[in-house]
């Protein structure tokens, strides 16, 4: 059974064609429609966000959280749209298309990016944490509130795990959290934060 070859398309393409409605991302020059989350899955989106927006909002921190904004890594035709995305607004007059496509391209414009795993959770893993370390994003938060990555990533047996990948020499260091452990965040060394706390938040039962 023959089976069709995706067009593979530009990110100029893209960008002009992406629609208000819906989330899509860019796969190496594939378009991807991102499923339709699940209520769990946003209520976790959510609860992280308002966490992190309080903390910078304390710090005084030029930060934001955009809400349909794409990171796209250099000489690459991808695109992806983070859970939660956090902006240093500082950086964004370097964006070559942020004014136009809402796209950011520097580390310098992203302290931090979370991903909240569903059931494509090997994009998270390994396609965008690969692709986050090149660019040289220096926090990365994979957070698996139903334990569905591999063993490697929740252990044996699965458990929701939260992976926080730090930026270090050029490459990420993996530090996970479970249970009552509190984050550990680079970029938010006060965080004040559970992984219990997020976990709860996406309706899962405290241990």
């Amino acid at each position: 059974m023959s089976q069709a070859i995706p067009k593979l398309v530009s990110f100029e393409d893209f960008a002009a064609w992406r629609p208000e409605g819906g989330r899509y991302e860019l796969h190496d020059g594939v378009i991807v429609e991102m499923p339709q989350p699940t209520g769990d899955h946003e209520d976790v989106v959510g609860f992280i966000a308002r966490k992190l927006t309080v903390e910078f909002d304390r710090l005084n921190l030029p930060y934001t959280i955009p809400k349909t904004a794409l990171i796209k890594p250099s000489n690459s035709v991808s695109a992806y749209s983070p859970d939660v995305l956090i902006l240093n607004r500082l950086n964004l007059v370097n964006e070559p298309l942020w004014k136009k496509e809402s796209t950011v391209c520097y580390a310098a414009s992203i302290p931090l990016v979370v991903e909240v795993v569903s059931t494509n959770w090997d994009d998270d893993y390994y396609t965008k944490q690969g692709k986050y370390e090149v660019i040289g994003i220096p926090e990365y938060w994979v957070v698996d509130y139903l334990g569905l990555g591999a063993k490697k990533f929740t252990g044996n047996p699965k458990q929701p795990t939260i992976s926080i990948y730090q930026l270090i020499d050029g490459e990420y260091q993996v530090t996970q959290f479970r249970g009552t452990d509190f984050i550990i965040s680079p970029t938010f060394p006060e965080l004040n934060l559970t992984a219990e706390q997020i976990f709860q938040a996406g309706g899962f039962p405290s241990s």
